[in-house]
């Protein structure tokens, strides 16, 4: 089946669309169509949008989260407690964490995770910083790393990295999701799930 050709702005569209996450090369075409389609409400207001966050938008200098300041809404909050430091991997993992409203403490974006393979080290990572705000004045450190590989090993590094300091460290629970069910979890997960038993 023939393809058929755009001009050059269609298809520079199409091929950073097709960048982004979750959208290879027939998504990124639909959504160019889409946007093309709805020029006035949709095109031209996200191509504003994303010149306004471009120009706007900076890495906190001590957390590592995306915002509009430097240091962040969340570092500057006074209402959180600066005593627990819940380190992630990636800003999307903070977003995460604070969507479900579940942590009220201060983070640490590690900028990635430790692996041999993409020569990601820990230099390569936000990780001298962490500790240095581990000797100001930090009671607990919550490696809320991601239950990968990389993950993993980016979790065992920390706490080797930190066992010098007089700083908890815990992680976060690995197991059976809420609402899961068993024949659906892959191995890894029953296994963490079994190992992290506990009372009733």
């Amino acid at each position: 089946m023939a393809q058929v050709q755009a001009g050059p702005e269609i298809e520079r569209l199409i091929q950073l669309l097709s960048k982004l996450p979750g959208l290879g090369p027939r998504s990124a075409r639909r959504a160019a169509l889409a946007l093309l389609k709805k020029r006035e409400v949709l095109l031209e207001p996200l191509g504003l949008a994303m010149r306004d966050a471009a120009a706007a938008i900076k890495t906190c200098e001590v957390c590592g989260n995306l915002d509009t300041s430097s240091p962040c809404s969340l570092c500057n909050d006074p209402r959180r407690d600066a005593h627990v430091l819940c380190v992630v991997e990636d800003v999307a993992d903070l977003w995460a964490l604070e969507r479900a409203s579940v942590f009220r403490g201060k983070y640490h974006v590690l900028g990635g995770a430790l692996s041999a393979l993409d020569g990601i080290t820990p230099e390569k990572l936000n990780m001298a910083p962490l500790i240095a705000r581990v000797r100001d004045g930090v009671e607990e450190v919550i490696l809320a790393m991601n239950a990968t590989v990389e993950g993993q090993t980016t979790a065992h590094y920390l706490m080797d990295a930190l066992a010098a300091s007089t700083v908890k460290v815990t992680r976060l629970a690995h197991g059976v999701p809420v609402g899961g069910e068993l024949d659906y979890l892959d191995e890894g997960t029953l296994s963490h799930a079994f190992k992290a038993r506990r009372s009733l």
